[in-house]
């Protein structure tokens, strides 16, 4: 069956669209901090042993970590609008679950099943670049992208509320109804995006990476339980690396990968991938140590004896900084490009922590702090997709930010058994219970804040973009221009008719050697077409029109950071297109 992948929006998608897709972001992301003020009591609740009691947090990461690329892959295949939907129902289905049970297998069943809706970030960020215009992509991709912390950041004190004043079951209950109200108005409100991706879904690559990163994220989350030089941590280690290298050698071979990693390989795509990971760092980073700071009893000497809830309220600046941030990305980055957004968002978050080191004394400094380093992540955030979009071609938008939704993830995974180790190891043992140190939380601030370097390291390496494709003047009398400088490295041109008369809405399509789709597109007023290439080699230019025979005319791309000028030529004989 043949799949059409156009390079222009359909753009039939109403105004509710933008922020029904990011209410099921901040959804899905509530369910990562859903929990967090209740950590401390989960062994109690579940009647089990505190590192059993882990695991219902630890399920929940795993579960998203393997769904994030999966779902991408399958929404390019399948339709983004039914996997999103797909997802939302899988978690609905966990938050029940986990609703009606104190049972600990049960209870971490249902939080894997609420961790699978991390595809619906990358899924979303898909649906708005196959549906809406230029001009209000930029926008709503950072919106979108920084629901993952604007969720958290708004479930905190939320829950907290909850977990101080109900039944801590109640807390699945509201997810579950959350879950439930955004499936409903993602049915009402958004389209199914027309784009699909060529080939089939790669079972044995799916089975390959969710093994590998399975094998490689227990060790990181369960190290400082079993020991960073047991042997269950060394081996998980290494089989990690055994199973993630064989599968890379597979998905290289096979014909429709999970992955591509050539396209992976590129380097705005790897280094906006391990940029990633370092935000995902810097960002947990705050998330764990600024609520333990608060509630700490004024005994101890530094900590600020603030209750659950008002931890939360002085916590919540983060995700509203990161939320109001949208808008102020787009500017920046229609202006400078996604590139120099994303080096300024990094260096904010280097204030924020280096300040933070002296603002530890008062609950109003943990709220300048916050505030701090949710702008600083709301950008970083919003130029990570918007960077991804432009360096692959449409048909991978979903696997593509999946795979970047995942970097994030293994981020905060690291964050998480870093810092935890770092508080473990630094506390004061008081009556049998470990008391983090002040001594704690300024190492695991500089830990944050040797990420965010490593991350500007990356970013200032990073190829000097074009302005951000998406993000350009509106007006339609430029289109044309604009989407000749949007393909730096493609083939561009004009398609004309035996008499050399421009032809406008002709088809054209990008195959590529192994006669996959790699892209299409419709040719403008003036004639004129661009398309981007993934990778360089050889590529076939098919064109048709209306009235008009068809054209297949080969093409090679050497690489080199700009497009190919080539002219396509139809027929004159009329064919019906």
């Amino acid at each position: 069956m043949t799949h059409t992948t156009t390079a222009q929006p359909h753009r039939r998608a109403g105004g509710a669209v933008v922020p029904v897709l990011a209410f099921a972001g901040i959804v899905v992301a509530v369910m990562q901090t859903l929990l967090v003020p209740v950590i401390k009591d989960l062994p109690q609740l579940l009647d089990t042993a505190p590192s059993n009691a882990t695991w219902v947090l630890t399920s929940t990461l795993l579960s998203g970590a393997v769904a994030t690329p999966i779902m991408g892959r399958l929404g390019d295949l399948y339709g983004k609008r039914r996997m999103l939907i797909l997802s939302l129902a899988v978690m609905v289905a966990g938050a029940l679950v986990s609703a009606v049970t104190s049972q600990l297998l049960t209870m971490i069943v249902g939080r894997a099943l609420q961790g699978f809706a991390m595809g619906a970030i990358p899924l979303g960020i898909g649906l708005m670049r196959d549906m809406l215009p230029r001009e209000k992509l930029g926008s709503a991709m950072a919106l979108m992208s920084s629901s993952i912390g604007v969720g958290g950041g708004l479930a905190l004190p939320a829950a907290a509320l909850v977990a101080q004043h109900m039944n801590w079951h109640a807390l699945f209950y509201g997810a579950a109804g959350l879950g439930a109200l955004s499936i409903v108005v993602t049915l009402l409100v958004v389209p199914e995006s027309p784009m699909r991706a060529e080939g089939s879904f790669d079972l044995l690559g799916a089975i390959g990476l969710s093994t590998g990163l399975v094998l490689l994220l227990l060790p990181i989350t369960k190290g400082s339980d079993w020991g960073w030089s047991s042997g269950t941590t060394l081996g998980l280690f290494a089989a990690s690396a055994v199973v993630l290298v064989l599968w890379g050698l597979f998905e290289l071979r096979v014909q429709a990968p999970l992955v591509d990693l050539r396209t992976t390989a590129r380097r705005e795509v790897l280094l906006t991938n391990l940029a990633s990971i370092m935000v995902g760092v810097s960002f947990y980073v705050v998330s764990l140590v600024l609520p333990q700071l608060l509630q700490l009893p004024k005994a101890t000497g530094y900590g600020l004896g603030q209750s659950m809830v008002v931890a939360g309220l002085c916590v919540a600046p983060l995700g509203l900084t990161m939320m109001f941030t949208a808008p102020v990305y787009a500017r920046l980055s229609a202006r400078y490009g996604p590139k120099v957004t994303l080096i300024i968002g990094l260096m904010i978050i280097a204030v924020g922590y280096g300040g933070g080191l002296g603002l530890m004394d008062a609950a109003w400094q943990t709220i300048v702090t916050s505030v701090v380093l949710g702008a600083g992540i709301g950008l970083a955030y919003s130029s990570l997709p918007a960077l991804i979009v432009g360096a692959v071609p449409a048909s991978e938008t979903g696997a593509a930010n999946g795979l970047n939704t995942l970097m994030r993830s293994i981020g905060t995974s690291v964050s998480s058994a870093v810092i935890g180790m770092v508080l473990a190891n630094t506390a004061d043992n008081v009556g049998g219970l470990a008391i983090p140190t002040m001594h704690g939380f300024r190492v695991s601030f500089l830990i944050a804040t040797a990420a965010v370097a490593v991350g500007l390291l990356l970013a200032l390496f990073l190829p000097k973009p074009d302005r951000a494709p998406q993000l350009r003047a509106s007006s339609e009398e430029d289109a044309n221009l604009r989407r000749a400088e949007e393909v730096l490295r493609g083939f561009r041109g004009r398609v004309l008719d035996a008499e050399g008369t421009p032809v406008a809405r002709a088809k054209v399509t990008l195959i590529d050697r192994r006669g996959r789709q790699a892209g299409a597109t419709l040719s403008e007023a003036d004639g004129s077409y661009a398309l981007a290439v993934p990778a360089e080699g050889a590529y076939v230019l098919a064109a048709r029109a209306s009235g008009h025979g068809p054209l297949a005319s080969s093409a090679t791309h050497h690489g080199e950071e700009r497009a190919v000028d080539l002219d396509l030529s139809l027929p004159g004989e009329s064919v019906s297109a």
